[in-house]
């Protein structure tokens, strides 16, 4: 055979030659040696530590869902861009998209509980404070406080634990509501218990943290949307930011049409009440509201957006009022994002028609304002006016939201628009 093929003049070793060629270039071998095509390179985010607040962990909310971020399943509102860019780290929240299956994603909020500036200010604070120095291991200056301590040694979470923390939902913490957050805190695995035996020393701290900072995740994780409270998922947080689902503040419905206003005011109105009865026998409570405290998902269904200003009496469970020399403890806790200075509120003060007055004076005016027509304008206006007097009358307020409601149930519409309660609102006299 070899004769053949190193005979040039040979057609038969030309035929041959030719098989052999086409062979090898068929040959499982060839194929293997051959140059892979150019990998198409994904955009990715480029994440820092310092932009999520790992870098200040454990001295952060918790890292449940990092994983999501790393993995580019929780992508920034402009997730679709072919240069992927991280938003400024000023910002106080961000809207976002989160998926399960890279196929189909919803939108997220995702938020700080304080501004970036305010946690450097605080951070600053707390070296200087505890360790005499600018910077310093925020984990190691916190630990050596006497309240950390006290937290690191306790196996169960008691009033006296919380002490001075500015959080509205520990001004009269009952041991009835204080197990609730040691049973449902989502940053842990679920261990059912009121004693903090599943929780390590990290997770001690940061929870602690988490109620000094802000208890607005808290609140999300031990009374939970799918229990039917008006609070909008928790997802998870990673360092310094927490993630839950979207949902567009109030004030972006101030101009809205007039069936969608008496809509949302009459959700509003729904919500108040149940915060005030409730099968728990939790009485909530604001110390404040603003056009960002509550907001509605894209189904027309309104939830409480910003749960940070929102107090708890326990009704079947005597709380503990801090009084006396109680009321004057301050630690580095006490003022993460308040003035030491600012004084406390009473739990004897707190109104039964206080959040119902609030809302009367500084949201419904706004909602409801110039929308109808005729006496029906003048009637709602003389209502809210009666509801935010209501201070100087104990049954002005109650009243005068129970007479608002009537006036504006038949003003709303039933249309695909609010999806929340389409189409049963066409079978049921409930709407």
């Amino acid at each position: 055979m070899g004769r053949w093929i190193c005979c040039p003049c040979s057609r038969a070793a030309d035929s041959l030659l030719l098989l052999l060629v086409l062979a090898a270039s068929c040959s499982p071998s060839s194929e293997a040696t051959a140059s892979p095509p150019a990998p198409h390179v994904k955009p990715s985010y480029s994440f820092g530590r310092t932009f999520l607040g790992l870098d200040k962990c454990n001295a952060c909310i918790g890292t449940s869902i990092c994983k999501k971020f790393f993995k580019e399943e929780i992508r920034f509102d402009n997730w679709l861009s072919s240069r992927l860019k991280l938003p400024p780290s000023y910002l106080l929240s961000y809207s976002g998209n989160y998926t399960d299956d890279a196929k189909s994603w919803r939108l997220v909020d995702i938020t700080r509980l304080t501004t970036k500036y305010q946690h450097d200010q605080a951070d600053k604070r707390i070296c200087t404070a505890l360790l005499k120095s600018r910077t310093c291991s925020l984990e190691r200056a916190l630990r050596r406080t006497a309240r950390v301590q006290k937290w690191l040694r306790a196996k169960r979470l008691t009033p006296d634990l919380v002490q001075g923390l500015p959080s509205p939902m520990l001004r009269c913490p009952s041991q009835r509501l204080l197990d609730r957050i040691v049973r449902r805190y989502a940053e842990v695995p679920d261990a059912g218990s009121i004693y903090m035996d599943h929780l390590t020393d990290r997770d001690k701290l940061r929870l602690l943290y988490t109620l000094a900072l802000n208890s607005h995740p808290i609140l999300l994780q031990i009374f939970p949307d799918v229990e039917g409270w008006p609070f909008p998922r928790y997802l998870g947080a990673c360092g310094r930011l927490v993630v839950s689902a979207s949902t567009r503040p109030l004030r972006d419905f101030f101009g809205a049409a007039p069936e969608v206003a008496a809509d949302l005011a009459l959700q509003l109105l729904a919500v108040l009440r149940s915060m005030g009865t409730n099968d728990l026998n939790y009485f909530f409570y604001f110390t404040h509201v603003d056009a960002g405290t509550f907001g509605v998902f894209s189904n027309g269904h309104l939830f409480i957006r910003d749960a940070s200003t929102l107090g708890i009496i326990d009704r079947e469970e005597a709380g503990s009022p801090l009084n006396g020399d109680q009321q004057e403890y301050k630690d580095i806790f006490s003022c993460l994002t308040v003035d030491c200075q600012s004084a406390a509120v009473s739990c004897n003060s707190i109104r039964e028609e206080q959040s119902l007055v609030m809302v009367c004076q500084e949201l419904l005016p706004r909602l409801l304002g110039g929308k109808f027509l005729g006496a029906v304008q003048e009637q709602i206006d003389a209502f809210l006016q009666q509801c935010a007097d209501g201070f100087s009358d104990e049954q002005g307020a109650g009243d005068a939201v129970a007479k608002l409601a009537e006036l504006l149930k038949p003003l709303r519409s039933c249309d695909s628009r609010f999806a929340y309660r389409y189409p049963d609102c066409k079978y049921s006299d409930k709407y």
